[in-house]
């Protein structure tokens, strides 16, 4: 098997040029979603809904559609250079520590502690499967979540974490639509009327600071946007553009495999701004109409009671089910995404050779293991699983800022001239910097304060 992270002329391919050529090549933006939509879309998305009610709903897609801007551009890097995150991140201005940049030492730290924030999805999906099956304690299903994602993942290979992302995405895509479409039997029924009133920019004092919440919880996130570029060089985008060369046949290969990058990215935007609106209109239609803002984990147990006074007990089962989905989707995905970005991060501090394939499975294979179980061990030790996901909002705040600065460098040091971008995508890439900045500093102000 060809090793994409190394590129070479055998791997060299045209790139497709219409429409379902493209489309035959989409699949990073898959393990994204599957990604992105988990406990933040389940819990906190609800949430921000239960407590805001209609009137924000314009800001969850804003946050949404905004924040992809980094991400194409941060891709569009990888496929022109054929780098790591972690090599471009050394190729930066600034002081190294020993072999590696000091940004990549502050990416190394602040990933370690998200282990908090992971650890708290895992308690959710061994919660969750605890109301499925009550005879077994929470710690016991919280190793035993452990296990199995380990060993979906410690092989490694690409093409099982593509497909079985796309196998999450449809099965929790069923399952949100489902549980819309259902709400018009209970007294919750969602009118258009009601989807309108959110749509119109309107932003009451009072929902301030929810609004500033939503935007920093959904969508991207800066680890996420990181991690989007490893699912790209293993899709092939780079080691198909091949090595950058100064002549026309290069760039043109470049452009072309970048369009298909674009419309990856799209798709996975219009995924998980679909599944974040549908669950911001459940909590806003249930949780706000009622007046009762369950905190955490018991919102999916609320939300889940609502649907057996209406259609029955059976109902419940298969809320719960689908909440696993959702829940377990982020688990599997972030597991997939971790092993990459700490071993890319051990390539460029010198402790293993990334670049040769075995090396690189290995460490995958080992951090597949040894992340879950620390995950287990600290939500087991800790016990506050909404507290440890909330834990990791500052953290991706100021990976965040990393990411921005690291694009800006990208956009402006390292793009040359062929493909400078218009100044209305200049315009959106700028827009979608300075919103992300005022609120990751406004939000990283008001979580330590």
């Amino acid at each position: 098997m060809s090793d994409k992270y190394v590129l070479s002329r055998a791997q060299i391919e045209a790139p497709p040029t219409t429409l379902l050529e493209r489309l035959k090549y989409l699949g990073p933006g898959f393990i994204l979603s599957a990604s992105i939509v988990g406990s933040g879309e389940l819990i906190a998305t609800t949430t921000l809904g239960a407590k805001a009610g209609f009137v924000t709903f314009w800001v969850i897609i804003l946050s949404c559609l905004i924040k992809v801007m980094l991400q194409l551009e941060f891709a569009k890097h990888t496929i022109l250079h054929g780098q790591t995150p972690m090599q471009a991140f050394n190729k930066l201005p600034g002081p190294k520590i020993g072999k590696a940049h000091w940004s990549i030492w502050a990416f190394f730290f602040l990933m370690v502690t998200k282990i908090l924030q992971v650890g708290g999805v895992l308690g959710g999906v061994a919660i969750i499967l605890h109301f499925l099956i009550p005879n077994l304690s929470i710690n016991l299903l919280a190793f035993g979540t452990a296990i199995i994602v380990a060993l979906m993942i410690f092989r490694g290979y690409y093409q099982f974490i593509e497909k079985m992302s796309m196998v999450m995405i449809g099965a929790f895509t069923i399952f949100t639509f489902v549980c819309l479409y259902f709400l018009k039997f209970t007294p919750y029924d969602i009118t258009l009327a009601e989807i309108w009133s959110g749509l119109q920019f309107n932003l009451p004092r009072e929902a301030v600071a929810v609004a500033i919440g939503a935007f920093g919880i959904t969508g991207v996130g800066g680890d996420e946007i990181i991690a989007y570029n490893y699912w790209c060089l293993e899709k092939g985008f780079a080691a198909k553009t091949g090595v950058e060369e100064d002549n026309a046949e290069w760039r043109d290969r470049a452009d072309g495999w970048i369009k298909v990058m674009h419309y990856d990215a799209i798709a996975a935007m219009l995924v998980y701004t679909l599944m974040t609106a549908a669950f911001y209109l459940l909590g806003a239609a249930v949780l706000h109409a009622s007046g009762s803002i369950p905190e955490g984990y018991e919102m999916i147990e609320t939300l889940s009671m609502m649907y057996t006074e209406s259609l029955g007990p059976g109902a419940k089962t298969f809320f719960m089910v689908g909440a696993f989905v959702v829940l377990f989707s982020t688990l599997f995905a972030a597991l997939a995404q971790w092993t990459r970005q700490f071993s890319d991060i051990f390539g460029e501090l010198g402790w293993i050779d990334f670049f040769n394939q075995d090396d690189r499975a290995k460490s995958i294979a080992i951090l597949s293991w040894v992340f879950p179980f620390s995950w287990a061990a600290i939500f087991v030790f800790i016990k506050l699983p909404v507290i440890m996901v909330l834990a990791g909002g500052v953290i991706t705040s100021i990976i965040l800022l990393l990411v921005i600065w690291a694009v800006i460098n990208f956009r402006y040091k390292h793009l040359s001239a062929y493909f400078i971008p218009t100044k209305s995508y200049d315009f959106l890439l700028w827009t979608s910097i300075i919103v992300t900045i005022i609120v990751a500093l406004y939000g990283i102000f008001k979580l330590l304060t």
